[in-house]
């Protein structure tokens, strides 16, 4: 039960990270990422942007740039591993998709995330199923 927790929990914060970022809200963006753990992010066609500082600022260009096209998330698939876990997913993003990795640690019993990285991919995610 407890791993299904821990599941639906990280979903829970993946999830709300595609909010923040549709919703262009850099509260929730700045809410979600660890505070006092060392972070990463590599978004698509960047460099590798390391350290809290100098991830939110590239978060906060993001979401304020008035042409940022609108994110989805599909597929978003869970691996945990103790206090440590990730999400991998495709994002819509202008029609196209992306792979991305997600990973989240356990933060005083939240999961916040440390890293975000996205590319190009050829491939599309599978069909979800309507549910019945």
């Amino acid at each position: 039960m407890g791993d299904q927790v821990d599941r639906d929990a990280i979903l829970f914060a993946n999830e709300a990270f595609y909010r923040a970022f549709a919703g262009r809200n850099f509260a929730a963006m700045d809410d979600l990422w660890a505070k006092n753990r060392p972070v990463a992010c590599i978004h698509p066609g960047w460099g590798p942007l390391a350290g809290r500082a100098e991830v939110m600022a590239s978060w906060e260009a993001i979401l304020n740039h008035p042409s940022q096209p609108a994110v989805t998330c599909h597929a978003p698939v869970v691996q945990v591993h103790g206090d440590t876990a990730y999400v991998l997913c495709f994002e819509e993003v202008g029609g196209t998709f992306l792979l991305a990795t997600n990973i989240f640690i356990r933060d005083g019993g939240v999961w916040r995330m440390v890293h975000h990285q996205a590319g190009p991919t050829s491939a599309v995610p599978p069909r979800q199923e309507a549910e019945t």
